[in-house]
């Protein structure tokens, strides 16, 4: 490597890994954040005395450092990058970074929705079949962590990555990736041109060679120059079963999964399964063990025979499509949040169909009703659980599946479902 120091902006997961992967390397660090630093991570910073500064970004200190590591929620627009950029500082991403450091096998998976379910099924099932895997990125532990902490055992990382991680990668290539779906969304960062996010998608296949595989949706126009493909079709899934490229069936009735989308999610996992592997016997009983994530259309409870569902993590339109699509009774919708520059007509439909009652949660719910019409609006996740219960009868479901970012009213999404369950539990 051609560099002795590095300046890493932003103080989150991601840039607490890059911090703690370049002291590693005997690299001398500086972590800068524009706010403020967690206790947690600053007590992991003092312990291995790595210096920081939070509450503003000094550029005569950072434009002296050879490379910046910017952490994916700092924008390309921001005051400190537009200045790091203008000295001619190299500027990437904490996957790039992470990859500088490991000869693992990695898996990466991206698309606007269903990563967070798909990763975490093939790690699920990668463990099933006695293949030795770490899951992070987008989500837990950062890679750059991982790469820090690296176990010798580890065989491959199963990494969830964003535009944002993607945006700044130079040489990451991923053995296998996994590309979803590209709907529009975080079109905000993207100065609200969908091909500038679909370019920043197509990312993760830009450094593949001939002897890796691109799985990917068969709706979406593949680049032919990538090097193994599995494309999966809607007739490739039913309700009841998978087929597999190499013409094998796997049972779905006893999964847990959900949901159309949550076939074809479970198809693509299947085949990375495969590739790296995994007996059929394996995936079978990974298939009906595997739990998802929380936040995740989530069955909280069923109370008063009313069912009460948290997909906090539906934080754009097309994953409200496909929780609404997966609903099978009349739907009390709670929706809302800090609007992403949203287009909200491809799920009009489905909203006209399936949503008796809306229950509108934010600061600023004016563009929601503008297009869906009155309905009840609340500021806080208890008053719009208790309005939603009030509205809803028996066989009804209370979903919250907001379509929007949560930071109006809640740290994060996984803060607004945990309010979300807390406030069911209270009824």
């Amino acid at each position: 490597m051609d560099f002795q120091s590095v300046a890493i902006v932003g103080g989150g997961e991601s840039g607490i890994g890059a911090a703690l992967l370049a002291q590693k390397k005997g690299l001398k660090v500086l972590l800068s954040d524009y706010g403020k630093i967690s206790i947690e991570h600053q007590q992991s910073l003092n312990k291995l005395k790595i210096p920081f500064e939070e509450n503003g970004h000094t550029l005569d200190k950072l434009k002296n450092y050879d490379l910046v590591v910017k952490s994916p929620g700092v924008g390309d627009h921001t005051d400190v990058i537009k200045g790091l950029s203008y000295y001619g500082k190299k500027i990437i991403s904490e996957i790039e970074f992470g990859f500088y450091f490991t000869e693992k096998r990695i898996i990466g998976i991206t698309g606007s929705n269903g990563k967070t379910t798909t990763t975490g099924l093939i790690d699920h099932l990668l463990k099933a079949g006695g293949v030795k895997s770490q899951v992070g990125g987008n989500i837990g532990d950062s890679f750059a962590r991982l790469v820090a902490e690296e176990k010798e055992s580890t065989e491959v990382y199963v990494l969830e990555l964003s535009s944002f991680q993607l945006d700044g990668i130079e040489t990451f290539r991923p053995d296998i990736a996994v590309l979803l779906n590209i709907t529009p969304d975080h079109l905000d960062r993207y100065d609200h041109d969908f091909e500038k996010y679909k370019r920043a998608k197509w990312r993760i296949v830009m450094n593949q060679r001939s002897e890796d595989l691109l799985i990917y949706n068969a709706d979406l126009e593949v680049m032919r120059d990538v090097g193994r493909q599995i494309a999966i079709e809607e007739k490739n899934y039913s309700e009841y079963s998978l087929l597999t490229k190499s013409g094998q069936k796997f049972d779905i009735t006893k999964s847990s999964l959900k949901g159309r989308h949550n076939r074809f999610n479970a198809l693509c996992a299947i085949e990375v399964a495969l590739e790296m592997g995994v007996d059929r016997q394996s995936v079978e009983k990974g298939l009906v063990s595997f739990k998802n994530v929380p936040h995740r259309l989530e069955v909280v409870k069923v109370f008063n025979s009313i069912t009460f569902i948290n997909d906090s993590k539906a934080t754009n339109v097309d994953a409200v499509y496909y929780a609404l699509d997966a609903m099978e009774s009349p739907v009390i919708w709670i929706v809302g949040g800090t609007d992403k520059g949203n287009d909200y007509e491809p799920i009009r439909e489905l909203v006209e169909e399936k949503v008796k009652h809306r229950i509108y949660l934010g600061k600023d719910n004016a563009k929601l009703i503008a297009f869906f019409g009155e309905g009840v609006e609340c500021r806080s996740m208890e008053e719009a659980v208790k309005k939603a219960a009030m509205c809803a009868k028996e066989g009804d479901v209370v979903l919250l599946s907001p379509a929007c970012a949560s930071f109006d009213l809640f740290k994060n999404y996984e803060d607004r479902g945990a309010q979300f369950k807390e406030a069911v539990y209270a009824l």
